[in-house]
């Protein structure tokens, strides 16, 4: 029994023989290898198209903005679930990566989608955009609700990675539609808060990548890739120098049992 809806039984991605692999149409041997760098192949794979020079120096830059920061919750879940089985290091990697969520490391898809919608209502109703954003910004408050992309638990009053990619946004002549929308919400959420809520590395992040005509629905794959190269970083460390049970103790040894009531 067939369940949900299928699409043609096709793909356009990839397709091999005994002689030969063919990605994208392109020989994988004869015209990618030693020619394309693995950013500009990874863009390739995901929406056919070989990248700009500018697109593909952008992807490099977000990449590595999004890679690594510190023992964040991905970063012990992986090093945790290693120290627990050594011999899984692609089980350690997943449960790292299963942590790319709403709230942790996952958030440039819901910029993104702010980002997209926001704009979609601008552009067909012919509103003021400066305008447009105080009043979507003004109900998420009024609802109790947060923006997307605003506010972080330690880089304040600024995110310096979200200020590094704006800037060379600017300079690249890279920024567009969704930059501006971007700054246009940072002056929103602060009139609605009363305080400076900084723009974080997500929103710099969905901006970018969406003046570059980057597919809306595939930002959350930049983290996720991202990530992957810090987490491997991470469980390289962790057979060196071990601490995933340590960071376990010392969280067992944080939180105090409080019976709960019975019946």
């Amino acid at each position: 029994m067939l369940i949900g809806r299928a699409g043609p039984a096709t793909t356009s991605i990839s397709t091999a023989d005994a002689a030969s692999v063919t990605v994208r149409g392109k020989d994988l041997c004869a015209d990618l290898m030693g020619r394309l760098s693995f950013t500009a192949y990874f863009h390739l794979l995901l929406t056919g198209r070989e990248p700009t020079d500018i697109q593909c120096y952008f992807l490099d830059l977000l990449l590595v903005a999004i890679a690594e920061h510190g023992l964040v919750p991905t970063n012990q879940a992986a090093r945790m679930t290693y120290a627990a089985d050594p011999s899984s290091l692609q089980g350690a990697v997943a449960a790292g990566i299963l942590g790319c969520g709403t709230v942790v490391l996952g958030t440039s898809e819901l910029c993104g989608t702010f980002l997209s919608k926001a704009e979609k209502r601008i552009r067909e109703h012919g509103l003021d955009r400066a305008e447009t954003m105080k009043m979507i910004v003004g109900d998420i408050r009024n609802e109790g609700g947060k923006v997307p992309g605003f506010g972080h638990p330690i880089h304040r009053p600024i995110d310096p990675r979200c200020e590094r990619i704006l800037s060379l946004a600017d300079s690249k002549g890279v920024s567009g539609t969704h930059v501006l929308l971007a700054r246009e919400t940072a002056n929103a959420v602060q009139a609605a808060w009363g305080k400076p809520l900084p723009m974080n590395v997500s929103m710099a992040i969905a901006a970018v990548l969406l003046d570059l005509d980057f597919p809306m629905t595939m930002i959350k794959a930049i983290p996720i890739l991202a990530r992957t190269g810090g987490l491997l970083a991470h469980l390289a460390e962790e057979q060196e120098r071990p601490i995933g049970f340590l960071m376990a103790a010392h969280g067992e040894e944080a939180i105090a049992y409080e019976p709960g009531a019975e019946g």
